[in-house]
């Protein structure tokens, strides 16, 4: 499923990344050396990967969108995760709802900064 022009391991850096707003699926598809009709499918099993499309029904993809599809090349590919295990996964990582932010947001930096704010109202509460 590599494209030539696709970075060998599954990941590309920053820079082979073009700087653009929106990415068509060939493009991407080039970017990642990924299959348009694979993009598709994973769209399908990763329900959070859903770019967004023109008038004229193109998927435009973002730069985090391109990302995101790099590591999940990287899971199934480089490190042979199942689309099941993979899923898992990026679920562990909390991956998914905090892509609408503009980039990557671990679930385990929300938890601990919500314990913080806890334990710091407890110490207040403590103290009235």
């Amino acid at each position: 499923m590599e494209n030539e022009s696709g970075p060998a391991d599954g990941l590309a850096g920053d820079d082979s990344i073009p700087e653009r707003r929106y990415y068509r699926i060939g493009e991407v598809s080039r970017i990642t050396g990924v299959k348009a009709y694979v993009l598709r499918y994973w769209e399908s099993e990763f329900r959070w990967m859903a770019p967004q499309k023109s008038r004229s029904k193109q998927r435009l993809y973002r730069r985090r969108d391109i990302e995101m599809i790099l590591l999940i090349k990287k899971l199934l590919y480089g490190q042979r995760y199942t689309i099941a295990g993979a899923r898992k996964k990026l679920r562990e990582m909390g991956v998914g709802t905090a892509l609408e932010t503009g980039g990557l947001t671990f679930e385990t930096d929300h938890r601990a900064r919500y314990r913080k704010i806890r334990d710091e109202l407890a110490r207040i509460r403590a103290q009235l």
